[in-house]
């Protein structure tokens, strides 16, 4: 009965869709993500197997978080330290240097882990929670598998040597980006310089965060180094400037110079090159569209999530987007109601299409107004 409409507008905006670079980072494997359109703005290997030497510990505290976060784990609960634990901080490893026997608050055992990078952290966090780094280590690999990272499996809670450990750079991009969304109260822990430790029996030690990042004034605030002989040099990394957000991970590189150099390279060049655009604000107004026989002759709606698109500078182009829904919409109208379509389409394809949801509930005219509405639009055509 009633006709389709549209409402069509144009965003006059710079836009890139699956955008790649043309430069070249120096390293086996490497990826670099616009965080809040998830636009994948440089690649290289991303899914090639490599071993994640300490970026493992991002999922050793994602468990953690998410236990606090539950209610299931507690900052100030304390962990009694193993001899397993105490020998990995006495024998040449990245270590928090705990003690036997010493009890230690899981606050102090993630910043150990996240600012200090210590091994013998990791494993009295992992027997702590899971009873043995075995237990843990199966929780993390089914975390990483829950969040969607396919080609990872965890064998232990530090990332040393074992073959069974091993992801790729898009799988660490991923876990990256879960911490980030998910913990943003503890994330700022991986902006932190440096860390105390108060041990048992000792003066205090205090330990330098081995990201070379934060060092540069750059926006970087996070997140994990990592070394081993047979990978080389790898660093997940991410900045914030302006409320936008770039994660980098990069693995192979051969120096701990190149792996700072080519880091920083990498994401200032999604910096510089590209800009981001939000299409829609999730939970408010968008646009309105037309009502039929209700109190009010038009609804907002809105989107239930953030619609961001990366531009690439220096490109005009014309993004084409539509409303598209059969109406007028007959009242009643219930909030979050699905009512249209928003379509974002890009040189006459589309790239997008989202749920555009009732603002505010509608309430249908009394049966008096609702005929008089009827004979004005029978004999008018007037809605």
């Amino acid at each position: 009965m009633f006709k389709k409409f549209f409402l069509i507008f144009l965003i006059n905006i710079f836009f890139a869709f699956k955008v790649y670079a043309n430069i070249e980072i120096k390293a086996r494997t490497a990826i670099l993500q616009d965080f809040l359109s998830g636009e994948i703005l440089y690649e290289k290997e991303p899914d090639r197997s490599i071993y994640p030497a300490s970026m493992t510990k991002i999922m050793t505290s994602i468990i953690a978080f998410d236990l606090i976060k539950s209610g299931d784990l507690k900052l100030e609960e304390k962990f009694i330290i193993s001899e397993k634990a105490w020998r990995l901080s006495t024998s040449g490893y990245s270590s928090m240097f705990v003690m036997v026997g010493d009890e230690v608050s899981v606050e102090n055992l993630l910043k150990g882990i996240i600012v200090a990078s210590g091994n013998d952290a990791c494993i009295a966090l992992a027997e702590g929670i899971a009873g043995t780094e075995e237990e843990f280590a199966i929780m993390m690999t089914s975390k990483a598998k829950e969040i969607g990272m396919q080609n990872t499996n965890f064998a232990n809670s530090s990332g040393i040597n074992d073959p069974d450990n091993y992801s790729t750079v898009r799988d660490i991009m991923i876990m990256s980006n879960y911490l980030i969304k998910n913990h943003p109260e503890y994330y700022k822990w991986f902006s932190e310089l440096e860390f105390t430790w108060d041990r048992t029996g000792g003066d205090p030690i205090t330990q330098g965060n081995r990201n070379p990042l934060l060092y540069k004034n750059m926006g970087a605030d996070g997140i994990k180094t990592g070394y081993l002989a047979v990978e080389r040099y790898s660093l997940a990394s991410s900045m914030e400037r302006n409320g936008r957000r770039l994660v980098a991970v990069g693995s192979g590189f051969e120096t701990k110079k190149s792996r700072s150099r080519q880091s920083s390279k990498l994401l200032i060049y999604g910096l510089t090159n590209f800009d981001l655009v939000q299409i829609s604000k999730k939970d408010e107004p968008f646009n309105s569209v037309d009502v039929w026989l209700g109190k009010n002759d038009t609804v907002k709606v809105y989107t239930k999530d953030d619609i961001y698109k990366t531009i690439k500078k220096g490109q005009k182009k014309k993004i084409k987007v539509k409303i598209v829904y059969d109406g007028p919409i007959e009242a009643p109208i219930k909030k979050d109601q699905s009512l249209a379509k928003l379509k974002i389409i890009y040189d006459d394809e589309e790239i997008g299409e989202y749920e555009l949801l009732a603002f505010n509930d509608v309430k249908k005219v009394n049966i008096f107004s609702r005929l008089m509405k009827s004979l004005n639009y029978l004999i008018w055509g007037d809605v």
